[in-house]
């Protein structure tokens, strides 16, 4: 019987333990699944290159956060995603994350086009099941809330958070000074407060100041 092969990253050990047991022990019509785990950023990088080498996963499911909320270590998922298209683009791709906002969500649709998303709240063996199947025919696949929330954005105008914005909330959540950012990104200060104020009404919080942003932008996941 056929074997398909997933590569699960998640910093939570249990969690891709969690995901193994269940995809490992269900019976499906035409193949058996085979789930490799690893919790680390530069783990998932070994074994993605390492597959690019020998036989590349059918699917790869990557957390989006991968480092403590406090770390100042930016990449995430989205980072390990933007890789794998490049290093190995028979593989599928599909972000299981806590993260359903529509702006996350669909900032990670324009950096990867991942072939799925699912929301773990609503991650269970019938939708994992669903999952592998439908990613592996007819992709894409998305829980309820991911699904939403792409609709939703397609029903809306509003930009997205480029690299250059996830750049100046990484600084600020260190406590860097709006003058001070500037240099560092190669920008102006004055775009600098430019960008703040445009994150400030996508965020929906016009007039908050930047403990309030930094808290917005986590939630969304960005830092």
């Amino acid at each position: 019987m056929k074997i398909i092969r997933l590569l699960s990253v998640d910093d939570h050990a249990m969690t891709a333990m969690g995901y193994k047991y269940i995809l490992e022990g269900s019976e499906f019509e035409d193949f058996q699944v085979k789930v490799d785990t690893v919790n680390t950023f530069e783990g998932a990088i070994e074994k993605i290159d390492f597959s690019a080498r020998s036989l590349p996963y059918d699917i790869l499911l990557f957390d989006i956060s991968l480092f403590p909320a406090h770390s100042n270590d930016t990449r995430s998922g989205e980072d390990l995603g933007i890789y794998a298209r490049k290093k190995v683009p028979s593989s599928k791709i599909v972000f299981m994350s806590s993260f359903s906002d529509s702006y996350r969500i669909n900032s990670l649709f324009k950096t990867v086009d991942p072939d799925g998303y699912m929301v773990k709240s609503e991650i269970d063996e019938q939708s994992l099941c669903a999952m592998v199947r439908t990613v592996m025919t007819r992709p894409p696949y998305y829980t309820a809330s991911a699904l939403s929330a792409i609709r939703k954005k397609m029903a809306n105008d509003f930009d997205l958070v480029d690299e250059t914005d996830k750049k100046i909330l990484h600084y600020i959540s260190l406590g860097t000074r709006t003058k001070d950012i500037g240099p560092l990104i190669a920008a102006a200060t004055t775009t600098v407060e430019s960008r703040k104020r445009q994150l400030k009404h996508l965020f929906g919080i016009e007039h908050g100041n930047d403990i309030e942003l930094i808290e917005e932008a986590r939630k969304r996941g960005f830092i």
